[in-house]
């Protein structure tokens, strides 16, 4: 069984709401259980054009599934959430679901890239993750996602600007 981690994102339409018919999704997906959510926290997009802020959190899963099966699977819970995966980058997204560290695989295929490329850079990423898994090591870095964190804070780089919801999302049970 393989321990993965997933960000998972919104800023366009019902963003709670997008959020939680994602991970709906993802209980009922009877190779997936859900073990860890973080809090959401609230950040403002990067990149891209004047949009409305992001919902940011992070999920630990177990799964039999390889990585290339569960990036298919999260792709097509995004597709089915409204998601045009045909948009440029930093476009706003009813849902962003993206594998940030699946064990300690480093994959740099087209499509997929394991640990994502980004993570140790963005503090919407590594914020909630600190709080799920603060002592994983990052595979290609060889540092844990708080050392990752401290350093992106102490660099100035991160978002300092985010707010931490106060409703969180259990881990909770398959759904009928």
């Amino acid at each position: 069984m393989s321990r993965v981690f997933i960000g998972i994102g919104s800023n366009k339409g019902q963003r709670q709401r997008n959020i939680e018919r994602a991970l709906t999704h993802l209980r009922n997906d009877e190779d997936i259980e859900i073990k860890k959510v973080s809090s959401i926290i609230e950040t403002e997009p990067e990149g891209g054009p004047l949009e409305q802020k992001f919902l940011n959190l992070a999920i630990e899963i177990e799964t039999y599934i390889n990585p290339y099966n569960l990036f298919k699977r999260l792709k097509n819970i995004e597709r089915m959430l409204g998601r045009n995966l045909d948009d440029e980058r930093w476009q706003p997204r009813e849902i962003d679901l993206d594998i940030l560290l699946f064990d300690d695989l480093v994959i740099k295929g087209k499509n997929l890239k394991i640990p994502h490329p980004l993570m140790h850079k963005r503090f919407f990423v590594l914020k909630p993750l600190s709080q799920i898994a603060p002592d994983i090591r990052h595979p290609i870095y060889n540092k844990t996602i708080l050392e990752l964190l401290n350093e992106l804070e102490t660099k100035n780089e991160s978002n300092s600007e985010y707010r931490q919801h106060e409703e969180g999302f259990s881990p909770g049970t398959k759904q009928e």
